[in-house]
């Protein structure tokens, strides 16, 4: 059975296929129109399709996914093979939930952190008996360094760049230790914080800025780049399989 995902995320959409659990591949679109959407639907026989979206309109999508398979157009309200206690769930983010999903699959039984670095960077606790707590969000390393150019009068604009000095001696120097050293102390404190909360504690590290963090890090991490993929295609899974069930 193929399936097929499609995560609309804030920058790029990924589309990827799944054979049961195996990830056959993944396709990166800047720009996804319709017919990106019907290219991917005749290159194979597709069972079933889950979508996930940050955005609100995606009304010109749904059609072409749901005609001719299961599709699934994943909300707050589409059962899911954890138990969540998000008190907000219809403001939860759907790549938040795929992560933690994707977590408990892969690494079950035991108490869980991911943390997703891109956009933002988010941390999300799933319990070894499946419960999603929560977590938290703060910014990404490139919306902390378009912020302290946006709201003052002087500082540049500048990029994520590997350093190797926690003080700096210019201006540049100064937002890149600040931003950059800022960052890796607030994730090892966050991840010491959680260690504290949750016995034998695992540490899952996805999003863009995955390898930027890899290795700089004092804890250990285990990175899985396509855990929001993987754990996607899981909630996929258990609604074709309750779906079969109620036939």
């Amino acid at each position: 059975m193929t399936n097929l995902i499609i995560d609309i995320g804030n920058s790029f959409v990924k589309a990827a296929f799944f054979d049961d659990k195996e990830l056959l591949s993944v396709e990166v679109y800047e720009n996804f129109t319709e017919e990106s959407i019907k290219n991917l639907l005749d290159s194979c026989k597709i069972n079933a399709v889950i979508l996930s979206s940050v955005k609100k309109n995606n009304v010109n999508i749904i059609p072409v996914l749901s005609d001719d398979c299961f599709f699934v157009n994943l909300d707050y309200k589409t059962p899911i093979p954890i138990k969540n206690y998000y008190k907000t769930p219809e403001t939860l983010g759907m790549d938040r939930l795929a992560a933690v999903v994707g977590a408990s699959a892969f690494i079950p039984g035991k108490n869980v952190l991911v943390i997703d670095a891109g956009t933002c960077i988010t941390y999300d606790l799933i319990t070894y008996d499946k419960k999603y707590i929560g977590g938290s969000i703060s910014p990404g390393l490139n919306m902390r360094f378009k912020a302290l150019h946006n709201f003052t009068g002087k500082l540049p604009l500048l990029e994520i760049t590997e350093i190797d000095y926690f003080c700096g001696t210019t201006t540049k120097e100064s937002i890149l230790a600040g931003v950059i050293n800022g960052a890796l102390a607030e994730v090892d404190e966050s991840i010491n914080r959680y260690k504290e909360l949750y016995s034998g504690l695992k540490v899952v590290f996805c999003g863009g800025d995955l390898f930027f963090f890899d290795k700089k890090l004092k804890n250990r991490i285990f990175a899985f780049e396509k855990i929001v993929l993987y754990g996607l295609n899981e909630i996929l899974k258990y609604n074709v399989h309750l779906h079969n069930q109620n036939k």
